[in-house]
């Protein structure tokens, strides 16, 4: 599935065109609290770049890279790094991909549920 750049929620959270409450920027990347937290800290944090689904990667594994190494620094800035988190994506539909626009969920601050 694929969503149209203009219609894309994150792309303008990105650009500014609507505001987050934005925790980390950077030329690539862009990182701010989710508006319906499933636990104290939830974080999302996007490319910039507008990638649909982690299907449309076509074999460049940085970005996930680059949203992995983040995420264990706004971890580590939140506290929750050495109690434990959970980092999370979703990818289309039946993975509970709801924005088009890859994203990582960064949970914790709670003891976290078993997904398997």
């Amino acid at each position: 599935m694929s969503q149209n750049l203009e219609d894309c929620l994150f792309c303008k959270i990105a650009s500014g065109a609507i505001p987050a409450d934005i925790v980390y920027e950077d030329d690539d990347l862009i990182a701010f609290n989710d508006i319906h937290p499933q636990a104290p800290v939830h974080i999302l944090i996007i490319p910039k770049r507008h990638v649909s689904t982690l299907n449309d990667l076509n074999g460049d594994t940085g970005v996930v890279s680059e949203l992995s190494h983040r995420a264990t620094i706004l971890a580590r800035d939140a506290g929750i790094d050495e109690a434990g988190f959970r980092i999370l994506m979703n990818c289309n539909p039946q993975g509970g991909q709801t924005v088009y626009h890859i994203h990582m969920h960064l949970l914790g601050g709670k003891q976290l549920g078993a997904l398997c």
